[in-house]
Protein backbone atom coordinates (compact mmCIF):
# COMPACT_ATOMS: atom_id res chain seq x y z
CA UNK A 1 0.00 0.00 0.00
CA UNK A 2 1.52 3.28 -0.70
CA UNK A 3 2.12 5.69 2.14
CA UNK A 4 -0.29 9.33 2.09
CA UNK A 5 2.29 12.27 3.36
CA UNK A 6 -0.04 15.23 4.06
CA UNK A 7 -2.99 16.15 1.87
CA UNK A 8 -1.22 15.91 -1.26
CA UNK A 9 -1.10 12.94 -3.47
CA UNK A 10 -0.23 9.32 -2.44
CA UNK A 11 3.15 8.07 -2.15
CA UNK A 12 4.97 5.15 -2.46
CA UNK A 13 7.38 4.72 0.68
CA UNK A 14 10.26 2.15 1.60
CA UNK A 15 11.62 1.39 4.74
CA UNK A 16 15.40 0.12 5.11
CA UNK A 17 16.50 -0.93 8.47
CA UNK A 18 20.28 -1.70 9.60
CA UNK A 19 20.82 -3.80 12.78
CA UNK A 20 24.25 -3.46 14.01
CA UNK A 21 25.89 -4.83 16.99
CA UNK A 22 25.71 -1.32 18.77
CA UNK A 23 23.18 0.52 17.07
CA UNK A 24 20.26 0.35 14.75
CA UNK A 25 19.75 2.74 11.78
CA UNK A 26 16.60 3.29 9.62
CA UNK A 27 15.98 5.37 6.49
CA UNK A 28 13.07 6.06 4.19
CA UNK A 29 12.74 6.97 0.74
CA UNK A 30 9.30 7.68 -1.61
CA UNK A 31 9.06 7.72 -5.23
CA UNK A 32 8.89 11.41 -5.10
CA UNK A 33 12.57 11.55 -3.86
CA UNK A 34 11.88 12.28 -0.35
CA UNK A 35 14.33 10.89 2.66
CA UNK A 36 14.17 10.68 6.03
CA UNK A 37 16.88 9.16 8.40
CA UNK A 38 17.05 8.07 12.12
CA UNK A 39 19.56 6.24 14.33
CA UNK A 40 19.71 5.04 18.07
CA UNK A 41 22.37 3.08 20.21
CA UNK A 42 21.30 0.10 21.87
CA UNK A 43 20.70 1.07 25.66
CA UNK A 44 22.21 -2.01 27.18
CA UNK A 45 22.08 -5.86 26.53
CA UNK A 46 19.34 -8.31 26.80
CA UNK A 47 16.67 -9.28 24.70
CA UNK A 48 13.89 -8.26 26.39
CA UNK A 49 15.42 -4.78 26.29
CA UNK A 50 16.08 -4.93 22.74
CA UNK A 51 13.00 -5.90 21.40
CA UNK A 52 11.10 -2.99 23.69
CA UNK A 53 13.26 -0.08 22.66
CA UNK A 54 13.10 -1.21 18.77
CA UNK A 55 9.55 -1.13 19.00
CA UNK A 56 9.52 2.12 20.56
CA UNK A 57 12.04 3.84 18.07
CA UNK A 58 9.98 2.48 15.19
CA UNK A 59 6.70 3.48 16.39
CA UNK A 60 8.37 6.87 17.17
CA UNK A 61 9.96 7.45 13.60
CA UNK A 62 6.80 5.91 11.88
CA UNK A 63 4.88 8.99 13.25
CA UNK A 64 6.74 11.23 10.99
CA UNK A 65 5.54 8.48 8.08
CA UNK A 66 2.05 7.80 8.75
CA UNK A 67 0.36 4.84 6.94
CA UNK A 68 1.79 1.23 5.23
CA UNK A 69 4.91 0.90 3.71
CA UNK A 70 4.96 -0.52 0.02
CA UNK A 71 8.26 -2.42 1.49
CA UNK A 72 10.61 -3.24 4.42
CA UNK A 73 14.08 -3.93 3.68
CA UNK A 74 16.41 -5.62 6.84
CA UNK A 75 20.43 -5.65 7.18
CA UNK A 76 21.35 -8.48 9.71
CA UNK A 77 24.61 -9.44 10.92
CA UNK A 78 23.15 -12.35 12.25
CA UNK A 79 23.10 -15.97 10.76
CA UNK A 80 19.40 -17.05 10.28
CA UNK A 81 17.96 -20.44 9.21
CA UNK A 82 15.56 -21.17 6.83
CA UNK A 83 13.51 -20.98 9.64
CA UNK A 84 13.73 -17.91 10.32
CA UNK A 85 15.48 -18.46 13.66
CA UNK A 86 18.73 -16.48 14.61
CA UNK A 87 21.88 -19.11 14.87
CA UNK A 88 24.36 -16.78 15.75
CA UNK A 89 24.66 -13.04 16.45
CA UNK A 90 28.70 -13.23 18.50
CA UNK A 91 27.98 -9.23 18.90
CA UNK A 92 24.12 -9.68 19.80
CA UNK A 93 24.06 -13.34 21.60
CA UNK A 94 20.49 -12.88 23.48
CA UNK A 95 19.25 -13.05 20.10
CA UNK A 96 20.06 -16.87 19.24
CA UNK A 97 16.73 -18.67 19.16
CA UNK A 98 14.82 -15.23 18.28
CA UNK A 99 11.94 -16.34 15.59
CA UNK A 100 12.54 -13.50 13.51
CA UNK A 101 9.66 -13.71 11.39
CA UNK A 102 7.07 -13.79 14.02
CA UNK A 103 9.06 -10.60 15.83
CA UNK A 104 8.90 -8.75 13.20
CA UNK A 105 5.41 -8.88 12.43
CA UNK A 106 5.13 -8.19 15.77
CA UNK A 107 6.94 -5.31 15.72
CA UNK A 108 5.68 -3.80 11.63
CA UNK A 109 2.15 -5.99 11.30
CA UNK A 110 1.80 -7.43 7.86
CA UNK A 111 3.89 -5.30 6.00
CA UNK A 112 6.02 -7.02 3.06
CA UNK A 113 9.23 -7.28 4.73
CA UNK A 114 12.41 -9.27 3.54
CA UNK A 115 15.45 -9.80 5.32
CA UNK A 116 19.04 -10.28 4.19
CA UNK A 117 23.32 -10.31 5.69
CA UNK A 118 24.09 -6.94 6.18
CA UNK A 119 27.59 -7.28 3.96
CA UNK A 120 25.13 -8.78 0.55
CA UNK A 121 22.82 -5.46 1.12
CA UNK A 122 26.45 -3.36 1.09
CA UNK A 123 27.53 -5.31 -1.57
CA UNK A 124 24.33 -4.62 -3.77
CA UNK A 125 24.22 -1.20 -2.70
CA UNK A 126 27.92 -0.46 -4.08
CA UNK A 127 27.08 -2.24 -7.14
CA UNK A 128 24.38 -0.12 -7.54
CA UNK A 129 26.14 3.07 -7.19
CA UNK A 130 29.01 2.07 -9.22
CA UNK A 131 27.33 0.46 -11.98
CA UNK A 132 29.76 -2.89 -11.47
CA UNK A 133 28.34 -6.15 -12.29
CA UNK A 134 31.60 -7.68 -10.20
CA UNK A 135 32.36 -6.75 -6.66
CA UNK A 136 33.81 -7.68 -3.50
CA UNK A 137 32.25 -5.61 -0.22
CA UNK A 138 34.15 -5.88 2.62
CA UNK A 139 32.33 -3.45 6.27
CA UNK A 140 34.94 -2.99 9.12
CA UNK A 141 33.10 -2.36 11.67
CA UNK A 142 31.83 -3.72 15.41
CA UNK A 143 32.43 -7.16 13.08
CA UNK A 144 32.98 -7.24 9.65
CA UNK A 145 30.66 -7.78 6.85
CA UNK A 146 31.03 -9.54 3.28
CA UNK A 147 29.21 -9.34 -0.13
CA UNK A 148 30.39 -10.63 -3.35
CA UNK A 149 28.02 -9.60 -6.40
CA UNK A 150 28.99 -11.27 -9.79
CA UNK A 151 27.67 -11.49 -12.81
CA UNK A 152 24.92 -8.71 -11.54
CA UNK A 153 23.87 -11.74 -8.68
CA UNK A 154 24.46 -11.74 -4.73
CA UNK A 155 26.64 -15.17 -4.60
CA UNK A 156 26.43 -17.52 -3.04
CA UNK A 157 22.47 -16.61 -2.66
CA UNK A 158 20.28 -17.55 0.62
CA UNK A 159 19.57 -21.60 -0.18
CA UNK A 160 23.56 -21.44 0.55
CA UNK A 161 23.77 -18.94 2.72
CA UNK A 162 25.27 -15.24 3.09
CA UNK A 163 29.05 -14.45 1.89
CA UNK A 164 30.78 -14.58 5.34
CA UNK A 165 34.19 -12.61 4.79
CA UNK A 166 34.31 -12.27 8.54
CA UNK A 167 34.26 -15.79 9.18
CA UNK A 168 36.95 -17.15 7.10
CA UNK A 169 40.44 -18.34 9.23
CA UNK A 170 43.47 -16.07 8.14
CA UNK A 171 45.21 -17.13 11.22
CA UNK A 172 44.82 -20.57 12.70
CA UNK A 173 46.52 -19.65 15.88
CA UNK A 174 44.96 -16.21 16.02
CA UNK A 175 42.59 -15.04 18.58
CA UNK A 176 39.15 -16.88 19.72
CA UNK A 177 36.39 -15.42 17.33
CA UNK A 178 32.71 -14.70 19.33
CA UNK A 179 31.48 -17.76 16.97
CA UNK A 180 33.93 -20.33 18.84
CA UNK A 181 36.78 -20.74 16.48
CA UNK A 182 40.24 -18.91 16.33
CA UNK A 183 41.92 -17.01 13.61
CA UNK A 184 38.60 -15.41 11.69
CA UNK A 185 39.06 -12.72 10.05
CA UNK A 186 36.64 -10.55 12.35
CA UNK A 187 38.49 -11.92 15.40
CA UNK A 188 41.41 -10.23 14.47
CA UNK A 189 40.38 -6.92 11.79
CA UNK A 190 36.99 -5.90 13.43
CA UNK A 191 37.38 -2.60 14.99
CA UNK A 192 37.28 -4.00 18.53
CA UNK A 193 40.27 -6.12 17.99
CA UNK A 194 42.22 -3.20 15.87
CA UNK A 195 41.66 -0.50 18.93
CA UNK A 196 42.43 -3.81 21.50
CA UNK A 197 45.80 -4.07 19.84
CA UNK A 198 45.83 -0.51 19.22
CA UNK A 199 46.07 -0.29 23.40
CA UNK A 200 48.31 -3.36 23.80
CA UNK A 201 51.03 -1.73 21.76
CA UNK A 202 50.40 2.17 22.92
CA UNK A 203 49.86 0.25 26.76
CA UNK A 204 46.76 2.39 27.50
CA UNK A 205 43.41 2.54 26.69
CA UNK A 206 42.49 3.71 22.61
CA UNK A 207 39.27 4.87 21.32
CA UNK A 208 38.74 5.23 17.67
CA UNK A 209 39.49 9.01 17.93
CA UNK A 210 42.66 8.74 19.25
CA UNK A 211 43.36 5.99 16.75
CA UNK A 212 42.28 8.20 13.92
CA UNK A 213 44.83 11.20 15.78
CA UNK A 214 47.86 8.84 16.01
CA UNK A 215 46.95 7.83 12.51
CA UNK A 216 47.53 11.10 11.19
CA UNK A 217 50.01 11.59 13.57
CA UNK A 218 52.40 8.74 12.15
CA UNK A 219 52.41 6.94 15.83
CA UNK A 220 53.90 3.84 16.03
CA UNK A 221 51.93 1.88 17.72
CA UNK A 222 48.94 3.23 15.46
CA UNK A 223 50.67 2.65 12.35
CA UNK A 224 51.52 -1.21 13.58
CA UNK A 225 47.73 -1.52 14.63
CA UNK A 226 46.41 -0.40 11.44
CA UNK A 227 48.39 -1.99 9.78
CA UNK A 228 48.02 -5.69 10.87
CA UNK A 229 44.58 -5.13 10.24
CA UNK A 230 44.77 -3.97 6.54
CA UNK A 231 47.51 -7.19 5.93
CA UNK A 232 44.50 -9.34 7.01
CA UNK A 233 41.90 -8.17 5.61
CA UNK A 234 44.48 -8.22 2.32
CA UNK A 235 45.05 -11.97 3.01
CA UNK A 236 40.67 -12.68 2.54
CA UNK A 237 40.60 -10.30 -0.27
CA UNK A 238 43.60 -12.11 -2.17
CA UNK A 239 41.71 -15.44 -1.45
CA UNK A 240 38.81 -14.30 -2.86
CA UNK A 241 40.55 -12.83 -5.53
CA UNK A 242 42.04 -16.02 -6.65
CA UNK A 243 38.56 -18.24 -6.62
CA UNK A 244 36.35 -15.29 -7.74
CA UNK A 245 38.04 -12.75 -9.77
CA UNK A 246 36.09 -9.25 -8.69
CA UNK A 247 37.35 -6.65 -10.76
CA UNK A 248 36.46 -3.93 -7.55
CA UNK A 249 36.98 -4.34 -3.77
CA UNK A 250 34.86 -1.98 -1.75
CA UNK A 251 35.87 -1.15 1.70
CA UNK A 252 33.24 0.04 4.08
CA UNK A 253 31.42 0.46 7.34
CA UNK A 254 31.74 2.94 9.88
CA UNK A 255 35.13 1.58 11.46
CA UNK A 256 37.18 2.11 8.51
CA UNK A 257 35.46 5.32 7.09
CA UNK A 258 36.64 6.92 10.09
CA UNK A 259 40.37 5.65 9.70
CA UNK A 260 42.44 8.22 7.11
CA UNK A 261 43.91 6.11 4.51
CA UNK A 262 42.41 2.67 5.22
CA UNK A 263 41.41 1.83 1.80
CA UNK A 264 45.00 2.79 0.49
CA UNK A 265 46.92 0.29 3.20
CA UNK A 266 44.61 -2.43 2.34
CA UNK A 267 45.33 -1.93 -1.64
CA UNK A 268 49.21 -1.76 -0.54
CA UNK A 269 48.68 -4.91 1.01
CA UNK A 270 46.55 -6.40 -2.01
CA UNK A 271 48.98 -5.21 -4.89
CA UNK A 272 52.07 -7.02 -2.17
CA UNK A 273 50.49 -10.29 -2.14
CA UNK A 274 49.15 -10.65 -5.81
CA UNK A 275 50.30 -13.63 -7.44
CA UNK A 276 52.32 -13.41 -11.15
CA UNK A 277 49.72 -13.58 -13.59
CA UNK A 278 46.59 -12.99 -11.44
CA UNK A 279 46.36 -8.77 -11.75
CA UNK A 280 45.33 -7.43 -8.46
CA UNK A 281 41.85 -6.09 -7.78
CA UNK A 282 41.29 -1.95 -7.82
CA UNK A 283 40.42 -1.18 -4.07
CA UNK A 284 38.59 1.80 -3.04
CA UNK A 285 36.64 3.46 -0.50
CA UNK A 286 33.06 3.32 -0.40
CA UNK A 287 30.93 5.64 -1.92
CA UNK A 288 28.72 5.61 0.85
CA UNK A 289 30.73 5.21 3.60
CA UNK A 290 28.99 3.30 7.11
CA UNK A 291 25.60 4.03 4.87
CA UNK A 292 26.20 1.19 2.64
CA UNK A 293 24.34 -1.58 4.12
CA UNK A 294 20.89 1.25 4.97
CA UNK A 295 21.20 1.84 1.29
CA UNK A 296 21.44 -1.83 0.40
CA UNK A 297 17.98 -2.37 2.96
CA UNK A 298 16.02 0.31 0.82
CA UNK A 299 17.27 -1.50 -2.34
CA UNK A 300 16.11 -4.40 -1.01
CA UNK A 301 12.83 -3.06 0.42
CA UNK A 302 12.42 -1.61 -3.29
CA UNK A 303 12.25 -5.19 -5.17
CA UNK A 304 8.64 -5.26 -3.40
CA UNK A 305 6.64 -5.73 -6.96
CA UNK A 306 9.16 -6.10 -9.01
CA UNK A 307 10.76 -9.80 -9.79
CA UNK A 308 11.67 -12.71 -7.66
CA UNK A 309 14.92 -11.65 -5.74
CA UNK A 310 15.82 -15.14 -5.37
CA UNK A 311 19.60 -14.42 -4.33
CA UNK A 312 18.39 -12.33 -1.45
CA UNK A 313 15.25 -13.58 0.08
CA UNK A 314 15.31 -15.42 3.42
Amino acid sequence: MPTRLGAGPSVTTWLGIDFGGTKVALRTETDGGEVREHAFQWRGRGLESDLTQLAAEIARFRLRIPGDYAGIGVALPATVGTDGLVAAWPNRPEWIGLDLRRTFRSVFGDAPLRWADDGDLGALAEARALGCPDLLYVGVGTGIGGGLVAGDTLVPGPERGSFELGHVVTDPEGRLCGCGRRGCLQAGASGPATLARATRLRGTPVGHAELSDGLLADEEWAVQAVDRTCHRLAVAITGVQELLRPGTVILGGGFAAGLPGFADRVARHVAALARPGVPAPVVRASLMGPLSTLHGAVALARLFGSAPLRHTVR
